[in-house]
């Protein structure tokens, strides 16, 4: 009796393939094809055909045959200056809110953000949830926002440490820095297959004559992110004021981990992201989404989103659409 196995026919696009045998010609995803084929090819000559087919099907059911993608964004949101005049936030955060809609993220690091603006962003975005500490250890001043979709992400554990000689002291700075710095990171879950990874977010010290505190700070950042448990993949997000790829914070934290705009596949806007609330283009590259593991970058983007000239912050958020 002859026997006819299934062949497997990825689409060149990336889009959708078959898996086509006797009795069955069905269409799935060229992603998880690639990985049923693989899992089917070492046992397909000792399986009959309709068993095969089977096989295939429950292959890509189960849990871990689909290629996840994570949609990263990090967004230094400006915080609620009263000085800003026709940009203060009561002005422009709706304008923010239409931003994020527009590009879905499942997950924001976000700096510069006061207590009363997360909440404005998940009181009107509610499939997300946000936590963080600020840089005081209370909810005063700036925080460190992580926001993410529950319905795709759930938190295992979160932390936060100080950029200073007392890392787990609230509040604390050091080497020179004039304010406190801090990285509020956590462990996360994907809800539809269990696959983990840490997310760090941070903000460096601002001023001129502060790379010193900016050196240190990618020292203990890469020391801190650079060894987390079980090895599992590491994101991390954040305003480093510091120019990619000259500036030595760079140098420090891109010899563990990628930076995302220089390993897309496809790039999208400008590469300055210190705008200015006119949206200025050649500014310096200063807001990053590094990575480590087994993320495939699709697409990265500067997000330069306006409304009749008016812009949501005065750095353009980045975002990287991330698969592994």
């Amino acid at each position: 009796m002859s026997r006819a196995f299934p062949r497997f026919l990825p689409d060149r696009g990336g889009g959708e393939g078959r898996v086509e045998c006797a009795g069955f010609d069905g269409r799935l995803p060229s992603g998880n094809l690639r990985k049923a084929a693989g899992r089917a090819s070492g046992i397909r000559h000792a399986i009959p055909m309709r068993l095969c087919c089977l096989l295939v099907l429950l292959l890509f059911l189960a849990p871990g045959s689909f290629a996840e993608t994570l949609r990263v964004m990090s967004f230094n949101v400006r915080y609620p200056a009263p000085g800003d005049g026709p940009n203060r936030w009561e002005l422009r955060r709706d304008l923010l809110l239409r931003t994020i809609r527009l590009k879905t993220p499942d997950l924001i690091g976000a700096q510069e953000l006061f207590h009363l603006q997360g909440e404005y962003i998940v009181q009107n975005l509610p499939e997300y949830e946000w936590f963080g500490d600020s840089r005081r250890g209370s909810r005063e001043d700036e925080h460190m926002g992580i926001f993410y979709k529950r319905a795709k992400l759930r938190v295992i554990e979160s932390g936060n440490f100080w950029l200073s000689e007392s890392p787990e002291t609230p509040g604390s700075q050091a080497w020179g820095a004039s304010l406190p710095r801090m990285v509020t990171w956590a462990l996360f879950e994907v809800r539809t297959n269990g696959s983990r990874f840490y997310l760090y977010n941070t903000h460096f010290h601002h001023t001129p004559d502060g790379a010193g505190a900016r050196v240190n700070s990618a020292r203990l950042l890469a020391a801190r992110a650079g060894k987390p448990a079980r090895n599992l993949p590491v994101i991390i997000t954040g305003d480093f004021n510091a120019a990619a790829p000259t500036a030595e914070p760079y140098k420090i934290l891109t010899e563990q981990f990628r930076d995302a705009w220089t390993s897309a596949a496809r790039t999208i806007g400008p590469e300055g992201t210190s705008s200015t609330f006119a949206g200025r283009t050649t500014g310096r590259r200063i807001d990053w989404i590094l990575f480590r593991g087994p993320f495939e970058v699709l697409e990265m983007e500067t997000v330069t989103y306006q409304e009749d000239g008016r812009f949501p912050s005065d750095h353009f958020p980045v975002m990287a659409v991330l698969e592994w």
